[in-house]
């Protein structure tokens, strides 16, 4: 999957375990980013043209070999950890101590919302992507199994993500289903990355669901009602909607047409017309993040992504895209003899 760069805050963190095995982390994602990439390579647009040149529009992307200069050092599973860890308030504990069933069920939009990170560079990405957590504490689960399909439309790239994440708060007997927006990867007039389309979340025991609109930028790339955020919360069985859903999930939006700036996603009941209750704060969610560390470099494993990604991620950083090159055919040879021998 293809994502543009981003800007790169430095120190990583280079954990080394015994044999000399190496773990590379960098900082999360943020929303302060800009034009000006720090990783970014060389006559970027020129590339994209040369990569493209023989591709048709509809075709099946799902094996298409990008070049590192388009990678992010940063693996996968660091990716899907960073939306669950990596957040400046707590989102996960309000899903386990709402009061009632409906409580709960908000705090679970807010924090799928949350989950929401900028998508703005190329993360190495399996065929399948699973990912399974636990909060010992908030007796909390997640398992998470997606699969993106990517399809090349001309002027886009959009990636549909198949699969779907699983939050289940164990104390409450309340299983949450919901799946993943797809990405969106503009390559004209105006490179971009967002995510679009429509996120259902779904709970049978307490009878509720939601629909979540995710809209990115018009075709010429003016902001407009870019990462914007609509939908509803609703009763499963009579089709009943609670609470609308409205905001942006991460930059400024209006509130209730008046002077006040929020970085927000807001709740509001159908019955009176008013915002009840603010789910949602990007600037809670991406403030004082800092790049995750190894708590046991002696206890990493060979296999762990962060380990056999290591090389590639700090050449990138580097900008050495020769010894970058080398890393990623190394990485891709060393799976597919894996997989030969399984076979």
């Amino acid at each position: 999957m293809m994502l543009f760069c981003i800007n790169i805050v430095v120190p990583l963190q280079v954990s080394e375990g015994k044999d000399g095995v190496n773990a590379v982390l960098t900082p999360p994602f943020l929303l302060e980013y800009g034009s000006d990439v720090e990783d970014k390579a060389p006559n970027i647009l020129q590339h994209i043209f040369s990569l493209f040149t023989n591709v048709r529009s509809g075709s099946d992307m799902t094996r298409f070999q990008l070049p590192p200069l388009f990678n992010h050092p940063k693996s996968q599973l660091q990716c899907f950890g960073e939306s669950v860890y990596c957040i400046g308030d707590d989102y996960l504990s309000r899903c386990s101590s709402g009061e009632t069933p409906l409580d709960r069920f908000i705090a679970v939009v807010g924090w799928s919302i949350s989950t929401t990170r900028p998508a703005v560079s190329v993360s190495h990405n399996p065929p399948v992507s699973a990912l399974h957590a636990t909060d010992e504490k908030e007796i909390v689960e997640m398992i998470w199994c997606q699969q993106p399909a990517p399809t090349f439309h001309g002027a886009s790239v959009e990636a549909v993500v198949h699969g779907k994440r699983e939050l289940k708060l164990l104390n409450h007997g309340e299983n949450y289903v919901m799946n993943s927006p797809n990405l969106l990867i503009r390559l004209f007039p105006r490179p971009g990355v967002d995510w679009v389309g429509t996120v259902s979340i779904r709970c049978e025991e307490s009878e509720l669901e939601a629909e979540l609109y995710y809209k990115g930028p018009s075709f010429l790339g003016f902001k407009g009602n870019q990462r914007s955020v609509k939908g509803k919360i609703f009763e499963t069985k009579t089709l009943k909607t609670i609470y609308e859903v409205e905001g942006h999930w991460d930059r400024h939006i209006s509130f209730l047409q008046k002077s006040i700036i929020l970085e927000t996603v807001i709740l509001k009941d159908v019955h009176n017309g008013k915002a009840s209750t603010v789910i949602y704060n990007a600037k809670e969610v991406f403030s004082k993040l800092k790049t995750p560390v190894v708590k046991d470099p002696e206890g990493l494993w060979t296999t762990e992504s962060a380990v056999v990604w290591g090389e590639l991620s700090e050449s990138i950083l580097s900008k050495d895209w020769d010894k970058a090159r080398e890393a990623k055919r190394a990485v891709e040879e060393k799976e597919r003899e894996l997989q030969r021998e399984e076979v």
